[in-house]
């Protein structure tokens, strides 16, 4: 069992970065992957980004691109997401997200763990 608790959330006007952080605890096995999901008030829950946990091979959505960064920290067990030049449009519930296997990218519904999420404003 692995328990995710995400960090970092909160309020900030646009233009403003905010930094996320995934804390895991419990055995993980073999190869994995974590991530970031976000859903915005009404809408459905989108991948954000995703990192490999042994390759740190990066997986982005085209809305993030150039502005958020995904990383780890090997011994803190720790994955980041570094959130910059926001916008009001970013918005939402972000849920860290785990997954066994290889690719940066995956599904929620594919992930094995999830956190329970920290909310992000982003007013203009």
């Amino acid at each position: 069992q692995v328990q995710l608790v995400e960090s970092g959330g909160g309020l900030v006007q646009a233009g403003g970065s905010l930094r996320l952080s995934c804390a895991t605890s419990g055995r993980t096995f073999g190869r994995y992957s974590m991530g970031w999901f976000r859903q915005a008030p009404g809408k459905d829950r989108e991948f954000v980004i995703g990192i490999n946990w042994s390759s740190g091979s990066t997986h982005y959505a085209d809305s993030v691109k150039d502005r958020f960064t995904i990383s780890r920290d090997n011994l803190k067990n720790t994955a980041y997401l570094q959130m910059n030049s926001l916008k009001p449009e970013d918005t939402g519930v972000y849920y860290c997200a785990f997954a066994y296997g290889s690719s940066s990218y995956f599904t929620w519904d594919g992930s094995n763990y999830w956190g329970k999420g920290t909310p992000v404003t982003v007013y203009p």
